[in-house]
């Protein structure tokens, strides 16, 4: 074959060699490799310590905001589909409100949380709209466009004792922290089903929530409360409850949308603490016969005066 020939036959079928690297170049990258090993087993710990930290605080920690609210809306067979709709459009509207809007970001964080659920009978509670912050009017649009845009969920007659349990049970298991507590319940009706009211009321007002009421009364006179008295004062005598609470009526002289917007103003920028922020301020930690003793005025009559430790109104 020859010499030149065999060189060329060796070199096809000699293994290809992997390519070195110089002694320093080697030397080189070992100590870089070296140092990088032992900076990430010192800084492994700590990496592994922030990402439990960051993994653990949101569900650890309650994100702390002004107002708790849940409006507890009456969505029972009384409430027609239109009359369902003027409803849910106007608490829309109240939370668009620019006067709504300053009082929610002139408190201590800035920003509230809302809930909004409907009601019927004893088995009849629905949340429309889960917790939702509102810091701002895209909040409160993005809130508004959620509530009108769902179906109709209630059915039955007016257990407004079973609506204050289930917003009771959003307050206390939800991720927020409130300075304030508060259940806004709407209805044009008395209590008919469900577990006592006294019960439902007591239970939400010893948690440190607060039960406002907006009645709706029809044209006529609208729905009585129990033993043929006004709905009105059936609404002030078993129903609201807590620091600070009241309750106003929308009839035809004075409409749902203007009654609803005042009632929103007023439950918002209302300061005074009650539940869990009582300890952020120190106020309202008090004895709760002078707590409950402060809501004398929310009966609307001196016959009907709050008396005692007793949350709702005494009756003559």
């Amino acid at each position: 074959m020859g010499r030149a020939g065999s060189l060329i036959y060796k070199a096809s079928i000699a293994p290809e060699r992997p390519k070195k690297l110089s002694t320093g170049k080697f030397r080189f990258f070992s100590n870089k490799l070296s140092l990088h090993v032992r900076f990430m087993r010192g800084c492994l710990p700590i990496a592994l310590g922030l990402l439990w930290v960051v993994s653990y605080v949101p569900y650890g920690i309650a994100q702390p905001v002004d107002l708790e609210l849940v409006f507890a809306a009456d969505g029972s067979g009384s409430i027609d589909d239109d009359e369902l709709l003027l409803q849910r459009q106007g608490y829309a509207d109240a939370l668009l409100d620019s006067r709504v809007l300053e009082a929610v970001t002139s408190g201590r964080w800035g920003k509230i949380v809302v809930s909004y659920i409907e009601w019927g009978d004893e088995a009849s509670q629905h949340t429309i709209v889960d917790w939702r912050e509102i810091a701002g009017p895209k909040d409160a649009r993005a809130f508004g466009e959620a509530l009108l845009s769902a179906p109709r969920a209630a059915w039955g007659y007016n257990s407004i004792s079973e609506a204050i349990a289930y917003s009771t049970d959003k307050i206390l298991t939800n991720t927020y922290e409130g300075v304030r507590m508060v259940i806004d319940v709407s209805g044009d009706g008395p209590q008919i089903g469900g577990r006592p009211i006294d019960w439902a009321r007591d239970r939400a007002v010893d948690a440190g929530i607060t039960i406002n009421a907006l009645v709706v009364k029809s044209r006529g006179g609208g729905h009585r409360g129990p033993g043929n008295i006004p709905l009105e004062m059936h609404y002030r005598l078993d129903v609201i409850g807590g620091l600070g609470a009241f309750a106003m009526v929308a009839d035809e002289e004075t409409p749902f949308a203007d009654v609803l917007l005042a009632k929103i103003i007023r439950e918002i920028a209302d300061a005074r603490p009650t539940g869990h922020g009582r300890d952020v301020t120190g106020i309202g930690i008090t004895d709760p016969a002078i707590q409950y003793a402060e809501n004398a005025i929310t009966c609307g009559t001196e016959t009907y005066e709050r008396t005692g430790t007793y949350p709702g109104c005494k009756r003559p």
